[in-house]
């Protein structure tokens, strides 16, 4: 899953929220002693990310959206396929949260701006982008989800590709529409397990 997802799926604990937010950027095994002087929540929060990773990853309404993802975008189908769901996400925000996504999203930062302490350095720069150009309520529209692709292949030479992945997405909607309605309540509810589950 993509950013909206993850964030979503944190709960309302700050240092769950922030340890989601920031999980791709932290590397290498959790071990006690790596994170013995780290907050609780934080731990929380990225061990919550690499469960919603492993999860999604392995499922098969995933798997089969990520087939069909792959004719037109080949090994990036992966991540093309987390950017449509957080599409939906933010298309349908009313039907899994209990504000509106730009309430949620302007909330959002202002726990990102709070805790900037908590985020990798390397990934402050995406962070201050996110938050001036709000790429959260961005999701909801075919367009914003183009303008994602975009910064997305400027980043590194192999996404280049990424840049025309809209096109099925618009072309094939309905199809990915019901694949994430199906999936993501399931994965709501076993996200929501994994955190009182681990909660210290």
């Amino acid at each position: 899953m993509n950013f909206l997802a993850h964030i979503l799926l944190s709960g309302n604990q700050e240092g769950v929220i922030m340890g989601n937010y920031v999980g791709d950027f932290i590397k290498g095994l959790l071990t006690e002693e790596k994170t013995k002087d780290w907050n609780p929540q934080y731990v929380l929060g990225l061990k919550l990310h690499r469960f919603i990773d492993s999860f999604t990853d392995t499922h098969e309404l995933v798997r089969e959206a990520k087939i069909r993802a792959a004719r037109s975008n080949g090994k990036l189908a992966g991540i093309v396929t987390d950017i449509y769901f957080d599409y939906f996400l933010a298309r349908y925000f009313q039907d899994y949260a209990s504000e509106p996504l730009p309430v949620y999203a302007h909330h959002f930062y202002t726990i990102v701006e709070k805790n900037e302490h908590l985020i990798p350095p390397g990934m402050v720069p995406m962070v201050h982008s996110m938050i001036r150009q709000d790429w959260l309520t961005e999701y909801a529209t075919l367009d914003g989800i183009d303008l994602t692709f975009q910064r997305l292949s400027r980043r590194a030479g192999f996404l280049a590709p990424i840049r025309t992945a809209v096109s099925e997405l618009r072309e094939h909607e309905d199809f990915y529409h019901e694949k994430f309605n199906r999936f993501f309540p399931e994965l709501q509810m076993q996200s929501a397990r994994f955190i009182s589950g681990n909660e210290h």
